[in-house]
């Protein structure tokens, strides 16, 4: 026989059901209001305070508490409440003010706003610009890059190469291929201090260059691991060395699809009698200015972050044989760069830039 208090039922609308659950998956959203949510949601399926504790391994008081919460005042009910203190200061039409100006305006000795010049346009301290800026994710001091790629078959590279990574063929190997070149081999002009309590690293500005060589490399999107090969030029014969390393890596049994840009020696007319004479070779090649669809960039970036950028190489035979065992050292505990964005994802991603571009009048 059941004892105790009956314990509510709890609903759910689709609206509802969405946003808790876009909480418990948001990267920035805090991890107390990310628990709340999914305390709701294992409520909403039917369980118990007990079960939706040991499920969430949390107390059933704290179960129940949240979900009488969202059942008194719902999603509103999830949220902090406003903590005692000093009263906010600021009214709406100052921080209407701030926000226009942020947003629709330049100030007339800059290309953007910074907290001095902003709390001396509007009359208000630095530190309440900052709070203003902060509770609607403003930063006029940083900006990012893109670019939209102009190939008139976007819409099927993209389908094509997605579709590699997220349903790979059963009898084949994908490697994204591409090259790194004109990776300098510098000195710095005077001796590295090393870091020490209280000091970062600091090393001079200045250095000496002792030459430039080129990484040829193939990522296994299945495995994560990297065929790698160093090259000192960046010809046509160069890529179909390296072409010949992949055919000697790949079981013969396996077909091999290349995921490339379209630079002028992945399509000379060496390579292609090269691929003629390998029908299990197939190409897919990535947008006109859209190379970070090719996993392989990700790869670069982290070579290049992890023993190139800050790296002192005296000669171009100590650099090159540092970016080996990097190699060699990395495939030992390689791991797969997971690609998750499916091809309509991507392309609404593409349609608001394209829709942004279009208000600002371009």
């Amino acid at each position: 026989m059941r004892t105790g208090r009956p314990i509510p039922k709890l609903f759910l609308s689709e609206q509802e059901q969405e946003m808790l659950q876009r909480w418990t998956r948001r990267a920035k959203t805090s991890q107390a209001l990310a628990q709340r949510a999914r305390i709701i949601l294992e409520c909403s399926e039917g369980r118990t305070n007990s079960q939706a504790a040991l499920e969430l391994r949390l107390t059933p008081q704290t179960i129940g508490k949240w979900r009488r919460r969202f059942l008194q005042k719902r999603l509103d009910g999830l949220l902090d409440e406003p903590r005692p203190g000093t009263p906010l200061r600021l009214s709406d039409k100052e921080v209407e003010r701030v926000l226009v100006l942020t947003l629709e305006s330049t100030p007339k000795n800059a290309t953007h706003w910074s907290t001095r010049s902003m709390a001396e346009a509007c009359g208000l301290s630095r530190s309440s610009i900052n709070r203003i800026w902060r509770a609607f994710a403003l930063a006029p001091h940083r900006t990012e890059t893109f670019k939209l790629s102009k190939d008139p078959l976007f819409v099927e590279k993209v389908r094509d190469i997605v579709g590699l990574y997220m349903a790979p063929p059963d009898k084949g190997l994908v490697l994204c291929v591409d090259e790194k070149t004109q990776i300098q081999a510098l000195e710095r002009s005077q001796p590295v201090l090393p870091m020490r309590p209280g000091q970062l690293e600091r090393r001079s500005h200045d250095y000496t260059r002792h030459g430039i060589t080129s990484l040829f490399a193939a990522l296994d999107a299945k495995t994560g691991k990297i065929i790698g090969e160093i090259h000192r030029r960046h010809r046509s014969t160069e890529f179909r060395k390296f072409l010949d390393t992949i055919d000697a890596s790949v079981p013969e049994s396996l077909d091999v699809h290349l995921i490339l840009d379209n630079y002028g020696t992945h399509k000379s007319p060496m390579i292609q009698r090269w691929m003629v004479k390998r029908p299990r070779f197939h190409l897919h090649f990535t947008p006109t200015g859209a190379s970070w669809i090719n996993l392989v960039e990700r790869w670069f970036a982290l070579i290049t972050e992890k023993q190139i950028r800050r790296g002192i190489f005296r000669s171009t035979k100590e650099l090159e044989t540092s970016i080996r065992n990097y190699i060699q050292s990395y495939n030992d505990y390689s791991k797969p760069f997971v690609w998750t964005k499916t091809a309509d994802e991507i392309f609404a991603s593409v349609a608001r830039f394209c829709q942004r571009t279009s208000e600002t009048g371009h």
